[in-house]
């Protein structure tokens, strides 16, 4: 049987503050998935770089859901009072950067997301099991 995880509508959700990383990386993947985006994993880097707190890795199927998926990153923490500080690669799909300085978004495109390999090069970074938390 398969379990339904109730989530309270956006509209009721607090303010995201981006002093608090981890809810900041939370919130991004439940918009991730909630998008249909795959392979979302999200890394604790705060004692791997001074880039950030946390690095949100997904997976788009097409160069569209790329930028459907960025858009609506933009648009849901947007409406949580949070704008990213920048935004890269819009217009081409294949690799979607955006920065919220303490939590970092890539979205990818498939064949991206296998020739970059971030998964690897932040192999050491810890992975963080957001779905524990709700």
């Amino acid at each position: 049987m398969d379990e339904t995880v109730i989530r309270p509508e956006w509209a009721t959700l607090p303010a995201l503050d981006s002093n608090e990383p981890k809810a900041l990386a939370e919130a991004i993947a439940f918009v991730l998935d909630e998008k249909k985006g795959r392979e979302i994993k999200t890394l604790y880097v705060e004692n791997k770089t001074i880039l950030a707190d946390y690095f949100v890795l997904c997976t788009g199927n097409s160069n569209t859901q790329v930028k459907a998926l960025a858009d609506e990153v933009d648009f849901k923490i947007g409406q949580r009072g949070l704008s990213p500080i920048h935004f890269e690669g819009r217009d081409n799909g294949s690799w979607v950067l955006i920065d919220y300085g303490s939590v970092i978004v890539h979205i990818f495109g498939r064949e991206a997301r296998d020739f970059y390999n971030l998964d690897k090069l932040w192999s050491d970074a810890v992975p963080v099991d957001l779905s524990a938390d709700n």
